[in-house]
Parts: structure tokens; sequence; C-alpha cells
């Protein structure tokens, strides 16, 4: 067993948005996998090269039930986690981080201080830094960009992000098949205005 702290399963990869959404039963998609998905249609598509980042661990224990099957049964996190993706488009380095929620706001302890400062890193240097959030049962899902989010995180007023503060200063991310979540759309709006897209 991996120990990964505040991991949910989805399992609802191959279902696309539009019978998620009708299909009020579902507690919503996994946002990780729709990312991914979208990561591998920019790449077979010569547009971006962007991938979810390994996590060093450290392994303790190896279950070995014949050779060609061994399988780690206990490991634990070398270093804490910066962000979860990073790439290059268009020239530009980028770095952003995902996250669900299933209420109407996103708290703040949901992200760490060394994400924040790792974000705050990203920009220093001239890249792209942001933070894609998910409202899983409104099945909305926004990109927000750094600076915000680290001025709320640091000077604001409340310990969660609302809705409403996400839909003002956040970008709604419009969801399809193919991508299934067209990140690069905003991405385009907010950094690259008036270049062509893809």
């Amino acid at each position: 067993m991996v120990n990964y702290p505040n991991m949910k399963k989805s399992g609802l990869a191959d279902q696309t948005v539009d019978s998620l959404k009708q299909d009020t039963s579902r507690r919503g998609y996994s946002l990780e996998n729709a990312i991914n998905a979208s990561n591998q249609y920019y790449l077979a598509h010569q547009i971006a090269n962007i991938h979810k980042k390994p996590t060093p661990i450290q392994i303790v224990s190896v279950s070995y039930p014949k050779r060609s099957a061994a399988r780690i049964t206990e490991a634990y996190f070398k270093v804490p986690s910066t962000t979860d993706y990073n790439g290059i488009y268009k020239g530009k380095y980028i770095d952003f981080e995902a996250k669900e929620c299933q209420k109407t706001s996103f708290p703040f302890s949901n992200i760490h201080p060394h994400q924040i400062a790792h974000l705050e890193s990203i920009l220093h240097h001239g890249g792209i830094a942001f933070v894609i959030l998910a409202f899983t049962r409104l099945h909305e899902v926004y990109l927000i960009e750094a600076p915000f989010v680290i001025d709320q995180y640091k000077n604001g007023q409340r310990k969660s992000l609302t809705y409403t503060a996400v839909q003002q200063h956040g970008h709604l991310i419009p969801q399809g098949y193919m991508p299934e979540l067209d990140y690069l759309k905003v991405v385009d709006q907010l950094y690259f205005k008036g270049e062509s897209e893809w």
C-alpha cells in the first residue's frame, strides 16, 4: 500500500462530461483523469507537452508472490510534493495544482504552504502558474491564476475560496470530448492574447 495523503478514488474516467451532467446520482468525475486525458490529446496533436509530476517515494516493503508479479506493499513520500502538473506550451513553462471540492468553497487547508511557495517561485522566474479547481457537484471547473490564489491564501479574510470568488476571479474551463477539459483555451486567452490558437 502506498500511503497517499488525502487521496480519493473516483473510477469515473471512462464517462464523458455530458453523461456525468445527466447522471445526478454521481458525485463527480475524477479531475485528474480529465486533465490526464486532455494532456494526452495535447501531446498527440503536438499542442503542448504537459505531464503529471511523479512523486518520489521511499519503498519500505515489496511482496514477491512470483518474479513477474512483484508488488509494492508499503511506501512513503520522500519529500513533500510541489504541484501536480508541469510542462511547456508555446515556449512557456507551465506549472499548476489541480484540486476537487465537493462543497461550494475550497478550504485553504487543502493547499500547503510549500505549494504556495512553489507557485510564487514559478511566477518569479517568468513561468505560467495557476490552480485548476473543480466543483464536482456543480460539474464546473475553473482556472484560477496563481497571483489571486496566493494573495487570498496569505492576505484574505477567509480560510477558503468561495464559489462566488472563484466565479468572479476564475475562468470557467470549456468541457467536451476531445480534449475533455480544454484548459489551454483559457491559458491562450490569459497569456497569449492576439496569438492564433493551435
